[in-house]
């Protein structure tokens, strides 16, 4: 736990192995014995066809729920399908309170198609600043952390975010049309342009770790929801990367951005992506 004279630093350097522990046991024991195995009635709608929620989502956001406050007495939680139940929950993120922002399985989409593309998110933040990270892609063992200040790393390596080859199209994954108002459409097509590829995203942890390992050169998305973004921004940001909403500004956790935002492999990028997703408008 946080004591009086302990910072959210300290805990970390003390417990962010644990949290690595529960996070791993939740994936082995709620989400990877129901991947391809998921029975009709394990899995429910939410707002709409394609917002769906399993029970591998509920059981793993439970024990993660559990083993979290446990670790850090006085915390509170902020998970997604907790929120779907009780929407005042979000107030979590504005409080004084260190607050787990939890996303059990970011991808549920491809995780009931039986898709490899799916992962468990994990922050820790405090006052709106997100101070860790975890991102665990369970089908492929692979898990990414970041502490503020301290790097990024992929299974214990260092991720270097770089930048984009002189020349090529930039690759941004953005927003599913399907989860985009027309306003927010109007403004995506502005990289529908000479030089740009983008495509439509899947799992946003997956596209965050992407962009952090140099592998994409930015992400361009609508919605504010904190547990798809907590832990890949500050991913991005360790790894030398940054992160702007259309306005120019840093993307907030708490909310109120001018969206869509980017988080790209340096600033010059997500300059360019910003002023494309304004030029759309």
């Amino acid at each position: 736990m946080i004591k009086d004279n302990e910072t959210i630093e300290e805990f970390l350097a003390q417990h962010a192995a644990d949290v690595e522990d529960a996070v791993r046991k939740a994936a082995a024991q709620e989400i990877m014995p129901r991947w391809r195995r998921l029975a009709d009635h394990e899995v429910d709608r939410k707002s709409g066809p394609h917002d769906l929620v399993t029970d591998a989502d509920r059981q793993a956001e439970l024990y993660l729920t559990e083993a979290l406050s446990a670790l850090l007495p006085g915390s509170v939680v902020v998970g997604e399908e907790a929120v779907h139940a009780n929407p005042a929950s979000y107030e979590g993120i504005r409080g004084e309170a260190p607050v787990w922002i939890i996303d059990p399985v970011d991808g549920t989409r491809q995780f009931v198609h039986g898709d490899t593309g799916f992962c468990t998110l994990v922050a820790l933040a405090l006052g709106g600043v997100v101070h860790a990270s975890w991102t665990f892609a369970p089908v492929h063992e692979e898990l990414a952390t970041a502490v503020r200040g301290q790097g990024a790393f992929l299974d214990g390596v260092r991720l270097h975010a770089g930048s984009p080859d002189p020349g090529s199209d930039l690759r941004v994954a953005t927003s599913h049309p399907d989860f985009t108002t027309d306003d927010q459409k109007r403004s995506l097509l502005g990289l529908w342009t000479d030089g740009v590829a983008p495509r439509s995203c899947g799992s946003a942890g997956l596209e965050y770790l992407a962009v952090a390992r140099g592998e994409s050169d930015a992400t361009a998305f609508c919605w504010e929801a904190a547990w798809d973004h907590a832990a890949g921004l500050l991913l991005v940001e360790e790894a030398g990367g940054t992160h702007l909403t259309r306005a120019g500004e840093p993307f907030r956790i708490t909310g109120g951005n001018d969206l869509p935002f980017t988080a790209a492999r340096d600033e010059a990028t997500a300059r360019r992506v910003t002023g494309l997703l304004s030029a759309g408008v």
